[in-house]
């Protein structure tokens, strides 16, 4: 199976209803932002003639990380993702978030920095349904993307 071909089985398989209506409590929205997650990560590590490249953000590491292709990917489900969010007042992940975070203080005040935009990315995400939320959050994966360009030089 092909890289086009494992993304379009992930992108069917996103599309599908993800928790039974038995779960649908409050915890629905810890698990919505899993399938994201793990997507964007699929992505990195599924790259098809990825070489050299290699990210870490916390315990995640990911090798042979290839920019271009990832971008190109992500381009593909944002445009069908975006056609179907229809809540255009709300975001999720703000440019600024990620803005001024640097590898000299990555081991002293990230913790607590990143903390509060967790906190404020999971209020935006609270107040939205989980469908309006799983593709808002898809649509601003390029804002972490190009985060990861600048702080990891990708």
């Amino acid at each position: 199976m092909n890289f086009q071909q494992r993304l379009q089985s992930l992108w069917t398989l996103a599309s599908r209803p993800f928790c039974p209506p038995l779960l649908a409590t409050a915890s629905q929205m810890q698990m919505a932002v899993l399938p994201c997650l793990g997507f964007t990560l699929l992505l990195w590590s599924q790259v098809s003639g990825a070489q050299g490249q290699e990210f870490q953000f916390g315990p995640c590491q990911v090798k042979g990380v290839v920019p271009q292709k990832l971008w190109e990917a992500f381009w593909a489900v944002k445009d069908t993702t975006q056609a179907q969010d229809n809540i255009t007042s709300a975001r999720l992940l703000q440019q600024e978030v990620l803005q001024n975070v640097s590898q000299e203080n990555e081991m002293f005040s990230i913790r607590d920095s990143a903390h509060r935009r967790f906190l404020l990315f999971r209020r935006a995400f609270k107040q939205l349904d989980v469908e309006a939320a799983l593709t808002k959050a898809l649509g601003e994966v390029d804002i972490l993307l190009t985060w990861m360009q600048k702080f990891y030089k990708l």
